[in-house]
């Protein structure tokens, strides 16, 4: 043995002993890998469970957020600074859940939200699938480029796009210039309830097919090889190796990409605010919309409380249905 290799020993020696020697005086409790994990627990529990909690609670609850006295009253001329009070919780039982039973607009944003769904989800899936699979043939060249092209209004920033398609689409837009130079008449989109509700459908699945395009493409490219070798030895069509060893190898990511979709329809805000703003004549309300104007413009936060948990229960129930028809895989 070298010096050298005897110094390193020596070192790595005393460097274990002294682990050992703080292992050794560390307190053999369950408590200190709880100690560990903590942070986790605080940061779940504030920012997670004590919302939904508190959620619930005010459901129970007739609270305005704000009451009509004033905390603060000066009126200087020109400037009036008016501070109100805090409102009081006053105890409804279950009765802002049964003025849900009898809010029409609140059935009309669910109407709104579940015809976007019914019709958005399935064309959105079906075309990043057909893009997906394109893009997973093998004689495609420049993949990475129509990847990136097709990905890319996921990046785009919500309020933004939502404004183009606003412009595109006004009485004055490109969309209606173009029909008018085609020689066909002018589309009022946002003063019809079918054209506004498509409006939004287009824009919803403008924007988030390429993202589900990419999940759909890596399960694609999961799929083992050998399977189709084997289908084709046995003399299977494409139909047949897409129908029998696609489809059933790609179930769990399709699966995945319906829930989210699903889920992600169900909260659709931005666009129709945009947009639309709702109109015309609530046609284009939805539910999440809906909760964020009686919670904010209303101050009604008792009754959008309910809304959420009705809302949320709701989508939970639907997911819940939809993983056991899609299978326990």
């Amino acid at each position: 043995m070298t010096p050298a290799t005897a110094t390193r020993r020596r070192l790595w020696d005393r460097f274990r002993f002294a682990r050992q020697g703080l292992s050794d005086r560390l307190p053999r409790l369950p408590s200190v890998a709880y100690l560990f994990i903590s942070p986790f627990f605080v940061l779940f529990g504030l920012f997670l469970l004590f919302p939904i909690l508190y959620t619930v609670y005010l459901s129970f609850f007739e609270y305005q957020g704000v009451s009509f006295d004033s905390l603060l009253w000066i009126d200087l001329g020109p400037i009036l600074i008016d501070v109100p009070r805090v409102a009081e919780l006053e105890f409804v039982g279950l009765g802002n859940y049964a003025r849900i039973l009898n809010d029409g607009l609140f059935w009309d944003a669910m109407y709104n939200t579940t015809y976007i769904l019914a019709i958005q989800v399935p064309i959105m899936i079906g075309l990043a699938l057909a893009l997906a699979l394109a893009l997973n043939a093998s004689f495609v060249r420049f993949k990475g480029v129509f990847r990136t092209a097709i990905a890319l209004p996921v990046s785009a920033n919500i309020v933004a796009y939502s404004t183009i398609f606003l412009l595109l689409f006004n009485e004055f837009g490109l969309i209606n210039s173009l029909l008018v130079a085609l020689g066909l008449e002018e589309i009022q989109w946002f003063r019809s309830a079918f054209w506004a509700r498509n409006t939004i459908i287009a824009a919803v699945t403008w924007r988030w097919t390429g993202y589900n395009m990419i999940i759909l493409l890596a399960g694609l490219q999961n799929i083992p090889q050998q399977l189709y070798e084997a289908a084709e030895i046995d003399g299977a069509s494409r139909w047949q190796k897409f129908r029998y060893v696609t489809v059933p190898q790609l179930k769990p990511v399709l699966l995945f990409v319906v829930v989210l979709s699903t889920i992600g329809t169900f909260k659709l805000f931005a666009e129709p605010y945009v947009i639309t703003g709702g109109g015309p004549s609530n046609a284009t309300i939805t539910i999440v919309q809906y909760i964020y104007k009686e919670a904010f413009d209303s101050w009604n936060l008792g009754y959008a409380s309910a809304l959420t948990v009705v809302f949320v229960t709701i989508v939970s129930a639907i997911s819940i249905v939809q993983v056991r028809i899609g299978g326990e895989d």
